[in-house]
């Protein structure tokens, strides 16, 4: 079981500096696995991604989604965090769409980790 403790927050958060160097961020979600192990799921469950990282920016509008996803996925480091991570990236708007119909940005949204220090 992964306790908070053991996610690299140090690599968490230079994460949200380079995507923030980019596009300033209104939120972002850490969500997964790991995160769900932290809760105490438990062991006999399908665990999905390791990570799901939701980004919602404001400053998303106009970037094509695929531009989006690819370039806050290339700035995640799988190596330092120990998996790869499902990045979404989404204005306020479609986020708000998308944690109603998509599972992962629902869990995510409900129980996930506010990684900017404003929405803690």
């Amino acid at each position: 079981m992964t306790s908070f403790d053991e996610l690299n927050h140090r690599e968490l958060e230079r994460y949200v500096r380079r995507v923030s160097d980019r596009w300033p961020l209104d939120r972002a979600l850490l969500g997964g696995a790991r995160v769900a192990d932290m809760r105490g799921a438990g062991p006999q469950r399908e665990r999905g991604p390791e990570y799901v990282i939701v980004l919602v920016s404001e400053h998303f509008d106009g970037v094509p989604w695929l531009e989006r996803v690819y370039v806050t996925g290339t700035l995640w480091d799988a190596y330092e965090m120990g998996a790869p991570a499902d990045v979404h990236a989404y204005t306020p708007v479609e986020f708000e769409r998308r944690r109603e119909n998509l599972p992962a940005v629902h869990d995510a949204a409900e129980w996930g980790l506010e990684l900017l220090p404003e929405h803690a």
